[in-house]
Protein backbone atom coordinates (compact mmCIF):
# COMPACT_ATOMS: atom_id res chain seq x y z
CA UNK A 1 0.00 0.00 0.00
CA UNK A 2 3.02 2.18 0.69
CA UNK A 3 3.51 2.30 -3.25
CA UNK A 4 -0.37 3.20 -4.08
CA UNK A 5 0.18 6.16 -1.70
CA UNK A 6 3.62 7.73 -2.65
CA UNK A 7 1.82 7.35 -6.21
CA UNK A 8 -1.14 9.64 -5.28
CA UNK A 9 1.41 12.41 -3.59
CA UNK A 10 2.88 12.62 -6.81
CA UNK A 11 -0.34 12.87 -8.44
CA UNK A 12 -1.75 15.72 -6.59
CA UNK A 13 1.69 17.80 -6.54
CA UNK A 14 1.51 17.05 -10.31
CA UNK A 15 -2.30 18.22 -10.31
CA UNK A 16 -1.23 21.35 -8.22
CA UNK A 17 1.90 22.32 -10.40
CA UNK A 18 -0.68 21.48 -13.44
CA UNK A 19 -3.01 24.06 -11.54
CA UNK A 20 -0.43 26.85 -11.27
CA UNK A 21 1.01 26.68 -14.45
CA UNK A 22 -2.88 26.79 -15.76
CA UNK A 23 -3.06 30.55 -14.19
CA UNK A 24 0.19 31.62 -14.96
CA UNK A 25 -1.36 31.01 -18.75
CA UNK A 26 -4.19 32.50 -17.99
CA UNK A 27 -2.77 35.85 -16.33
CA UNK A 28 -0.56 35.87 -19.26
CA UNK A 29 -3.22 35.47 -21.60
CA UNK A 30 -4.92 38.57 -19.72
CA UNK A 31 -1.94 40.44 -20.37
CA UNK A 32 -1.71 40.25 -23.89
CA UNK A 33 -5.60 40.66 -24.65
CA UNK A 34 -4.94 43.86 -22.70
CA UNK A 35 -2.46 45.18 -24.26
CA UNK A 36 -4.02 44.69 -27.07
CA UNK A 37 -6.97 46.95 -26.28
CA UNK A 38 -4.42 49.22 -25.12
CA UNK A 39 -2.78 49.48 -29.10
CA UNK A 40 -6.42 49.28 -30.47
CA UNK A 41 -7.19 52.54 -28.30
CA UNK A 42 -3.91 54.34 -29.04
CA UNK A 43 -4.56 53.19 -32.87
CA UNK A 44 -8.06 54.49 -32.96
CA UNK A 45 -6.85 58.15 -31.09
CA UNK A 46 -4.03 58.55 -33.61
CA UNK A 47 -6.32 58.56 -36.48
CA UNK A 48 -8.76 60.66 -34.59
CA UNK A 49 -5.67 63.12 -34.17
CA UNK A 50 -4.88 62.45 -37.64
CA UNK A 51 -8.19 63.34 -39.14
CA UNK A 52 -8.36 66.38 -37.21
CA UNK A 53 -4.92 67.81 -37.86
CA UNK A 54 -5.29 67.08 -41.68
CA UNK A 55 -8.91 68.78 -41.67
CA UNK A 56 -10.93 65.69 -42.54
CA UNK A 57 -11.95 65.48 -39.70
CA UNK A 58 -16.08 65.25 -38.94
CA UNK A 59 -18.10 67.16 -36.53
CA UNK A 60 -17.98 64.40 -33.45
CA UNK A 61 -14.14 63.94 -34.02
CA UNK A 62 -13.24 65.67 -30.43
CA UNK A 63 -15.90 64.20 -28.70
CA UNK A 64 -14.46 60.80 -29.89
CA UNK A 65 -10.76 62.35 -29.10
CA UNK A 66 -12.03 62.82 -25.50
CA UNK A 67 -13.62 59.57 -24.95
CA UNK A 68 -10.62 57.46 -26.27
CA UNK A 69 -8.56 59.46 -24.03
CA UNK A 70 -10.91 58.59 -21.33
CA UNK A 71 -10.94 55.20 -21.94
CA UNK A 72 -7.25 55.39 -21.91
CA UNK A 73 -6.91 56.99 -18.67
CA UNK A 74 -9.08 54.13 -17.18
CA UNK A 75 -7.02 51.86 -18.67
CA UNK A 76 -4.04 52.71 -17.19
CA UNK A 77 -5.82 53.45 -13.88
CA UNK A 78 -6.42 49.50 -13.87
CA UNK A 79 -3.27 48.15 -15.53
CA UNK A 80 -0.27 50.85 -15.10
CA UNK A 81 1.28 53.74 -17.23
CA UNK A 82 1.24 52.81 -21.13
CA UNK A 83 4.91 52.66 -22.33
CA UNK A 84 4.30 53.22 -26.58
CA UNK A 85 7.23 52.21 -27.59
CA UNK A 86 6.95 48.62 -26.53
CA UNK A 87 2.85 49.03 -27.38
CA UNK A 88 3.91 48.09 -30.84
CA UNK A 89 5.17 44.93 -29.54
CA UNK A 90 8.16 45.38 -31.86
CA UNK A 91 11.53 45.95 -30.82
CA UNK A 92 12.88 50.00 -30.71
CA UNK A 93 14.63 50.65 -34.26
CA UNK A 94 17.97 51.00 -33.68
CA UNK A 95 19.56 54.09 -36.06
CA UNK A 96 21.09 53.09 -39.25
CA UNK A 97 24.76 53.07 -39.38
CA UNK A 98 26.33 56.24 -40.82
CA UNK A 99 28.76 55.38 -43.67
CA UNK A 100 31.35 57.96 -45.07
CA UNK A 101 30.22 58.88 -48.10
CA UNK A 102 32.29 57.92 -51.07
CA UNK A 103 34.67 60.41 -52.92
CA UNK A 104 33.51 62.45 -55.57
CA UNK A 105 30.33 64.39 -53.18
CA UNK A 106 27.67 61.51 -54.11
CA UNK A 107 25.87 59.27 -52.07
CA UNK A 108 24.25 56.05 -52.90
Amino acid sequence: MALIDKIKAQAAVVAQKAQEAGKAGQSKLEDVQSRRRADALLRQLGAAVYAQRSGKAGDDNAAEIERLVGELSAFESENGPLDASASSGQEPETPPETETPPEGGFTL
